[in-house]
């Protein structure tokens, strides 16, 4: 099983991941939403600092655009994010222009972003860094399981 079916099937817990796997995002979007999951994607293969990454992330989780004015705000809508579905997988491709270009913004973020996936108070969240970039602390969400 890979480890994406074993997320979606609840055999792993909601939580930030990384992931080497080069399916076409639509593909994984299917995946996601046939096992009744919504589906968000954040394409940050430009974004490389805040003031971008804000922009992105709201349009990408379909928040108020207030939501993208500073990361206490983002990371307000991420607690606040509602998910009436199973759950809500957010794929986040090129996470390492960000990782690289404006570190501090990075681990702020992720540092919200693990905080709303562990509290699961409004709905299951899973976020899943792909592709390589600076070492991190994430497990892996394996190709196969």
């Amino acid at each position: 099983m890979s480890g994406l079916a074993a997320l979606l099937a609840e055999h792993n817990p909601p939580g930030v991941y990384q992931w080497h796997n080069a399916a076409p995002a639509a593909d994984v979007a299917h995946a996601v939403q046939h096992a009744g999951w919504a589906f968000r994607y954040l394409d940050g293969w430009t974004v490389e600092d805040q003031e971008s990454f804000l922009k992105a992330a709201a349009a990408a989780l379909e928040v108020p655009d207030s939501a993208g004015e500073s990361l206490g705000s983002l990371a307000d809508a991420f607690d606040a994010l509602e998910v009436r579905e199973r759950g809500l997988v957010l794929l986040w491709d090129g996470w390492s222009p960000l990782a690289r270009r404006d570190n501090e913004t990075f681990e702020t973020v992720l540092g919200a972003l693990r905080h709303r996936a562990e509290s699961q108070a409004h709905g299951k969240l899973a976020v899943i860094l792909r592709g390589e970039g600076p070492e991190l602390e994430l497990e892996e969400l394996p190709i196969k399981h």
